[in-house]
């Protein structure tokens, strides 16, 4: 984990961006700070190919609708994070605090990531169906157990989440979810397209996960990938995944 343990900059990613041919960003939080969110807001503001900001607020405390106001009026912040992941609780994401606050996002115009793990799944779905309306975006396909070659029962809680039409799908994670030196597209594939055929292309897409994504793959390494995972795609398809469903699900100008 050395290698992430370093500040990361627009600079950093700027030129493999331009090489891979990826023109417009969307800045994730990683750390559970506003303070955070505010450097991730201000460098959206310098800098014109960063498109959108997901931060982060503290959803459940008392004043959770005031730290959501602060940031509401920034154009650039388009959804909000908690890292649910790394939660004790696996079922965190059910706390009454936390529904109260995630029940603000949607008078806000911001969506929600959800960062959760397989076993995870289970909870999602009762706490996505306590938010008909709120946009939901699933980081890293629920990071399923690729290392291990399983598909269940991750493929079956897929389709389950799929079937909700206000959740979306990012394709990204993947590679440091399998063997961080010897994966290969084939590894990934089937994963692929179980999202594929469960969200389609309409409500999938692009994700890096850089820099967490140098553990195990160059950046332009996973763009090929992607771009090779895609390519029984029509144009129309590959341009939905690509661009125009983040475009869509963050609202991006």
């Amino acid at each position: 984990m050395e290698v992430l343990r370093r500040d990361f900059r627009i600079e950093d990613l700027r030129p493999l961006a331009k090489t891979a041919g990826v023109t417009g960003l969307v800045a994730v939080q990683a750390c559970q700070s506003i303070e955070e969110t505010s450097l991730l807001l201000e460098g959206a503001d310098e800098h014109e190919e960063i498109l959108g900001v997901v931060g982060w607020v503290p959803l459940a405390a008392p004043d959770a609708g005031a730290a959501i106001e602060r940031f509401a009026g920034r154009q650039k912040l388009r959804g909000v994070r908690h890292v649910l992941q790394d939660e004790p609780d696996d079922e965190y994401m059910l706390r009454e605090d936390f529904n109260e606050g995630i029940s603000r996002l949607r008078t806000f115009g911001l969506a929600y990531d959800l960062l959760v793990l397989e076993r995870h799944l289970p909870a999602t779905l009762t706490f996505v169906d306590r938010h008909p309306q709120q946009v939901f975006v699933l980081d890293h396909m629920a990071k399923p157990r690729i290392r291990e070659g399983l598909l269940s029962p991750w493929k079956e809680l897929m389709a389950e989440l799929a079937a909700r039409p206000n959740v979306w799908c990012k394709v990204s994670g993947l590679v440091t979810e399998a063997d961080w030196t010897r994966w290969t597209e084939a590894d990934l594939r089937p994963y692929f397209d179980v999202a594929l055929s469960t969200f389609g292309p309409r409500r999938l897409m692009f994700g890096s996960d850089w820099p967490v994504l140098t553990l195990g793959s160059a950046y332009g390494r996973w763009v090929e990938t992607f771009r090779s995972l895609c390519a029984a795609l029509s144009p129309d398809e590959r341009m939905w995944i690509e661009e125009r469903t983040a475009r869509q699900a963050y609202g991006l100008a």
